[in-house]
């Protein structure tokens, strides 16, 4: 039996962001117009009201995935992102999107009778760049198909206090390339008055340097805009996500106690392995407001409320909160034609 000590953390402190959808960013800007939002989402992840014992511990830094038995006296994590996205109109049907998010994360977790750990990061996130395509451009519809590139540039290798690394679900950034075909649809079913939406999108994400792979992202949203006079519109929308379970090249142990700080060596092999915990499904009913700040810009606040939620007895969303500004910017076309 071989005895490692696996660090001051020892459970997995993992962190999920809220999405909604928000018209702007979705649709194709219509020929030489640069739609700009400024984003900001408040997203803080806590344990399941029955708590958790069995978190694992993914080491990215020392090859070792740490299957926990210990229970959890504290874990939370807030994940705070500010966005500026940049959708411009090459034609009526074709545009380009580019959204760039300043991440915060602050974590904090105790462990059994062990001491209360921390990690604080924030800085650029990794940058998503797409390409949309207008299929169906009417007065009253719009089916945009979209493919969208993550760009690894968000720091992954941060240390905590400690000196070592983060567990990859709290970087700011991935470390790898990641893929995201997705669609979007709407319709005006009482013209500049109701309008229903439909968003999904997949998300796969490559496997970094450190031999981490984030699973893959599934996202489906469905919902409603309602215009009650020309300046104020309600959104009302149902989001869905489901995610596999994160692979990590690493060595397998088992957490024994006491003492808390020991695991116990059960395959030595590097190999790629599934991070238990690290899946879930979640679906939110979001509402909130759009509002037209006379002829500058619209604002809009949203908040995104939980109904179901099955995180595998890890970190899970709580109530999170989305605001932020549009504007729209009219330069000349650098093309001409619909097509």
């Amino acid at each position: 039996m071989t005895l490692v000590s696996p660090g001051s953390a020892q459970s997995s402190c993992g962190s999920v962001s809220c999405f909604v959808v928000i018209g702007s960013q979705q649709q194709v800007s219509p020929a030489g117009v640069l739609t700009v939002n400024l984003t900001y989402n408040y997203t803080p992840n806590g344990l399941p009201p029955d708590g958790a014992n069995t978190i694992p511990y993914a080491n990215q830094q020392t090859k070792q995935l740490i299957l926990g038995n210990t229970p959890v006296s504290n874990l939370e994590t807030l994940v705070q992102t500010a966005a500026l996205d940049l959708n411009y109109g090459l034609t009526e049907r074709f545009g380009l999107q580019v959204m760039l998010p300043y991440k915060s994360v602050q974590s904090v977790g105790q462990f059994g009778p062990g001491t209360v750990s921390s990690f604080n990061d924030q800085g650029l996130g990794d940058i998503l760049g797409k390409v949309k395509y207008n299929l169906l451009p009417t007065l009253r519809s719009m089916l945009v198909l979209e493919m969208g590139v993550y760009f690894p540039t968000g720091t992954y290798q941060q240390a905590g206090p400690n000196g070592q690394y983060a567990e990859s679900t709290l970087q700011l950034g991935r470390g790898a390339f990641g893929f995201q075909p997705s669609f979007y649809q709407t319709y005006e079913i009482l013209p500049h008055r109701l309008n229903q939406f439909l968003q999904g999108s997949w998300r796969y994400t490559l496997r970094n340097p450190d031999g981490y792979q984030f699973g893959q992202e599934y996202a489906l949203n469905l919902g409603f805009n309602i215009v009650t006079v020309p300046w104020l519109t309600l959104t009302e929308q149902i989001n869905f996500r489901y995610k596999t379970k994160d692979n990590i090249e690493a060595a397998l142990y088992q957490l024994v106690g006491p003492p808390v700080n020991r695991a116990v060596l059960i395959d030595g092999t590097i190999t790629g392995r599934p991070v238990p915990t690290t899946n879930f499904t979640y679906a939110a009913f979001s509402t909130g407001i759009l509002v037209n700040l006379w002829d500058f810009a619209q604002g809009y606040f949203m908040a995104q409320i939980p109904f179901y939620r099955d995180f595998n007895g890890n970190l899970q969303l709580d109530i999170s909160y989305i605001g932020g500004l549009t504007k729209y910017f009219a330069t000349p076309p650098l093309f001409s034609g619909g097509a």
